[in-house]
């Protein structure tokens, strides 16, 4: 087996193992930490699927640091998005 099937395979092992928390954290009682567990699973999700799939961890910082900043400006959207939706029964 070369390394890169092994890689695969352990990424794949990962994903499977992630996915098997996202269905035990749908039947745990929560109560307000269910959304953020849920949130943190698929962030870890995305991030193995980025730094092996999209083969980060064989690129240059630049390339680290512009994937980096792209997903920080998303976060930047989400937040104002969502703070404008939680603002508008303010006015009401």
């Amino acid at each position: 087996m070369t390394g890169y099937t092994k890689t695969c395979l352990r990424v794949f092992t990962g994903l499977l193992t992630l996915l098997a928390l996202t269905v035990a954290a749908d039947f745990l009682p929560l109560g307000v930490l269910h959304a953020p567990v849920a949130l943190g699973i698929a962030a870890a999700k995305a991030g193995l699927i980025a730094w092996f799939f999209m083969e980060l961890h064989q690129q240059s910082n630049r390339v680290r640091l512009f994937a980096t900043a792209g997903l920080i400006w998303l976060l930047i959207l989400v937040v104002l998005t969502a703070s404008d939706y939680a603002s508008r029964g303010w006015s009401r």
